[in-house]
């Protein structure tokens, strides 16, 4: 119901349902990598979609809709973006190291979340880890625990 008037406030205002994800909140930013890292391999398991969406839910404390709708706004923006520097500088800018490292965590869970991990992926979070300063020897031990059955927002807290 809330979401209906949410819509129903957007369509009267000239907005969209996704307007309340700017491109620079952090979560918009965040969430544009995950959903990239789970599609780089040219498919998005179920799994995977489930995995992104509890992720996003627990994180940032959304309820269902909202995650759907920054799920939809994270893959359009994903869709138009160029690189991953959009999406990097914002969250270097907002966030701490402790926070950069759970996005990694969170990366390294989604592309564990189908069984596999492609070359594609792996290349994807190595990229990310490096824009967002965050180290190899961290992401190496982020991947690690996330591989071993941590959880994602364990993973970051764990040094």
């Amino acid at each position: 119901m809330l979401t209906a008037f949410r819509n129903f406030l957007a369509e009267l205002t000239g907005g969209d349902a996704d307007r309340g994800f700017s491109e620079d909140d952090h979560r918009l930013a965040a969430a544009a990598l995950l959903y990239h890292v789970i599609a780089v391999d040219g498919e998005v398991a179920e799994s995977e979609r489930q995995r992104l969406h509890g992720l996003l839910k627990g994180r940032y404390g959304l309820d269902s809709d909202a995650a759907d709708d920054l799920i939809r706004a994270a893959a359009k923006a994903d869709e138009e973006a160029v690189d991953f520097y959009r999406f990097t500088s914002v969250l270097k800018t907002r966030l701490d190291e402790i926070d950069r490292e759970q996005i990694i965590a969170m990366m390294w869970d989604l592309v564990y979340a189908d069984g596999r991990l492609t070359e594609f992926e792996d290349n994807v979070i190595w990229r990310v880890a490096d824009l967002l300063g965050v180290s190899g020897r961290a992401r190496l031990r982020l991947k690690k625990i996330v591989q071993s059955g941590g959880q994602a927002s364990a993973a970051a807290s764990e040094g």
